[in-house]
């Protein structure tokens, strides 16, 4: 499966992340849910991810959010 690079800005820095289409869909999808922006999601997500790689904790993210909605 091919990835998808976006770009954004992050804390005033550009940076670019490669996901697979459904992952971004699922942020996208949760960036709507929360009124907020991809960057402000992402921005947060960055924030919080320590010394993670960005990437890996975007896909956690998505895999926390779907595991909490089908468990409710």
């Amino acid at each position: 499966m091919p990835l998808v690079k976006r770009s954004l800005s992050l804390a005033g820095h550009r940076t670019s992340v490669s996901l697979e289409p459904e992952f971004w869909a699922e942020i996208d999808r949760a960036a709507a849910e929360q009124g907020d922006s991809l960057a402000g999601l992402v921005g947060a997500i960055d924030i919080a991810r320590g010394e993670e790689p960005l990437a890996s904790s975007l896909r956690v993210f998505v895999l926390k959010r779907l595991t909490n909605s089908a468990g409710t």
